[in-house]
């Protein structure tokens, strides 16, 4: 395993993090030998930071995390992140129920306190302009999220504060310029590295506007996460939760899919674009870890192989990103 500091904290991060998801399906789902043996040969080799949030198969996956974490007496070896999300209801009292959703995390994980507790919601100019979306002022004002926030780090019960970066560029740089969160989680793959870059303006997907670099502006630590594209780089059918959610849609993936096979045509025969991928992402400069949301032992064994294997080759990143971004962005962006 390879590891970096996490930002500003003192943290040290496995450059390949667990992701416990619900496209794997894995620590949503009712098959506890599979996830014990997952999560083991995740600690065997390195993995030191495990990510899930509370909206996670309705909390399934912080209960099979806790309890699997606890039968391998790990609980103390590695790094919890989990996740509140605001519905719209919720606003009539933000403190209240991001209290009850960090208390319910809290049991369901088993434990007292949290690495890291990172906002879900998306961040727009207008409240509600993306599904369940709060504006910097809902984040950053007087009443707003960050004071409960910083009430439950102060009191002990989460070490570090995060973002999901999703939703506008210009309101989401406004919050990450407050200075006052430690991480963001961001989607970030070969298909669409919008937000970690300038991409053409003809790019056909959703762009992140190069909030990675805000984040390095502030010494914010990167996680990278979507870097298969909820499965569609990898040959993998839609799950079950890209059929209902409201954020990466069954479109979506399909798009993705039709680009992955023409990204995968540029690979020497027999290489896999799930390791072309995952290399791609973990080469840029300012991504200390990748979230790989697993769902057998071998496909963790394929992700820290992938890892040790080093950068792709310069060449072959710029091809790949042309490719993939298609139509290609200008040249100097994301594929140099």
């Amino acid at each position: 395993m390879e590891y970096a500091n996490l930002g500003s904290t003192d943290l040290t991060v496995s450059r390949v993090a667990f992701g416990a998801g619900p496209i794997p399906q894995l620590m949503t789902g009712d098959a506890r030998q599979l996830q014990r043996a997952t999560v083991e040969q995740a600690l065997e080799l390195g993995v030191n930071w495990f990510d899930t949030a509370a909206t996670y198969g309705m909390g399934r996956s912080e209960e099979s995390l806790g309890a699997t974490l606890a039968e391998l007496a790990a609980v103390d070896k590695v790094h919890l992140a989990t996740k509140v999300r605001l519905m719209p209801a919720d606003l009539e009292d933000i403190s209240g129920n991001i209290e009850a959703s960090v208390m319910g995390s809290l049991t369901r994980l088993r434990v007292e306190r949290l690495t890291l507790l990172q906002l879900h919601n998306s961040v727009t100019v207008g409240r509600g302009d993306e599904p369940t979306s709060l504006t910097p002022q809902d984040v950053l004002g007087s009443g707003g999220v960050l004071e409960t926030l910083d009430r439950l780090r102060s009191r002990g019960v989460v070490e570090h504060l995060g973002l999901t970066g999703i939703g506008g560029p210009a309101a989401l740089r406004e919050v990450i310029g407050s200075g006052r969160f430690a991480t963001m989680q961001v989607p970030y793959n070969v298909l669409n590295p919008s937000a970690g870059c300038v991409v053409s303006e003809a790019f056909p997907e959703t762009d992140y506007g190069n909030v990675i670099d805000a984040c390095a502006a502030q010494r914010m630590g990167v996680f990278a996460i979507r870097v298969y594209a909820g499965g569609a780089m990898v040959g993998q059918p839609p799950a079950p939760h890209t059929f209902k959610t409201k954020f990466f849609p069954l479109d979506l993936f399909q798009r993705d899919a039709e680009r992955a096979a023409q990204v995968a045509e540029l690979l020497d025969s027999g290489a896999s674009l799930a390791d072309a991928g995952l290399r791609y992402v973990l080469r840029h400069p300012q991504i200390q870890a990748a979230i790989v949301g697993f769902s057998s032992p071998s496909q963790v064994q394929q992700a820290v192989g992938s890892l040790l294997a080093g950068p792709l080759p310069e060449p072959l990143c710029r091809q790949l990103a042309a490719a993939g971004q298609n139509p290609p962005a200008g040249e100097g962006s994301c594929g140099s």
